[in-house]
Formats: structure tokens, C-alpha cells, sequence
């Protein structure tokens, strides 16, 4: 039975510090599914079809080996409605900061309570650990370099934007 994870985000857009995560995933699990997922709370930048392309290119960019990696978006029911539905019992999250922390474990908490669906905190790259999608954003509607930030092709992309 092949051992399955989801990484959810808004990947809006998507980080080196996301790729990071999505890659020692890779290297733990047989299959890794990347959710873009819809977040209420915020105003997307990107549409998702855009954010889901883009996770793509960045991972044949890095050469993400190991795991069976699929993309998909969730933005209808509870994310551990998509594990039910893909048979992950495991969701793995990048925690950069103690405030990421406090938002997570009530998550966590209920979604194992739910769904007997764990979660798995990993640590970022410290390198990679200021680096939000806020951040990124930011700096790219104010003309200033992104690409220590993120791939190749959201750099690409955002500047032709």
C-alpha cells in the first residue's frame, strides 16, 4: 500500500520555501499530492489554474524525484474530505515561524479528530524561512528582485506579468 501525503497551500505563488517542503516529502512518501487550496480569508493573486501551472513548471525545474507527485486544487469541503478521497492519512505542512505554529495545531488537531488524517510540521530551510507568498507578492508589485524567493519560472512569469 503506497504511503500518501498532501501539501496544501495557496501556493499564491508558489516559494522556494514551499518547494523545500514539497521535496523532502517527496523523499519520505511514495505519492505527494500538492493541493492549491482556497483560503476564505484571503484575496487571491493568481488564478488557481495559473498557480497550479506554475507548481508544475517549478517542479520539473528542481527535478523533484522520489515520489509520485500530483497536483490538484481543493476549494469544496474539508481538506480531509480530499485524503478520504486520494487515501492520504498524512498532511504535511512547512512551519516558518511560532505564529505559523498557534494557526496549525488547532488544524491538526481537528483534522486528525475528523478524519484520523495526521499532520507532519517540517522545519523550513533556514535560508528559506522569512520567505512568504505576502512577502514575494509584495516585492513584485514594487519592481524589486524576487528571484532569491522563488523559482525560475514564477520569477518568469511575474516580471512578464
Amino acid at each position: 500500500m503506497p504511503r500518501i501525503a498532501v501539501v496544501p497551500g495557496s501556493f499564491d505563488p508558489v516559494t522556494l520555501g514551499h518547494l523545500d517542503v514539497i521535496q523532502r516529502a517527496a523523499r519520505i512518501f511514495d505519492e505527494v499530492h500538492v493541493v492549491v487550496t482556497h483560503n476564505p480569508d484571503k484575496h487571491a493573486f493568481l488564478p488557481v489554474p495559473e498557480r497550479e501551472a506554475l507548481i508544475e513548471r517549478s517542479i520539473e525545474e528542481a527535478r523533484i524525484d522520489g515520489a509520485t507527485i500530483r497536483i490538484a486544487n481543493w476549494s469544496m469541503g474539508l481538506l480531509v474530505d480530499y485524503c478520504q478521497q486520494v487515501g492520504a492519512e498524512v498532511l504535511v505542512k512547512g512551519i516558518r515561524s511560532s505564529t505559523d505554529l498557534q494557526y496549525e495545531t488547532p488544524m491538526s488537531i481537528v483534522n486528525r479528530n475528523l478524519a484520523g488524517v495526521e499532520t507532519i510540521f517540517m522545519l523550513p530551510d533556514p535560508e528559506n524561512a522569512h520567505v512568504s507568498s505576502s512577502l514575494v507578492r509584495q516585492v513584485s508589485e514594487l519592481g524589486g528582485d524576487i528571484s532569491p524567493y522563488v523559482p525560475r519560472a514564477v520569477a518568469t512569469f511575474l516580471q512578464q506579468r
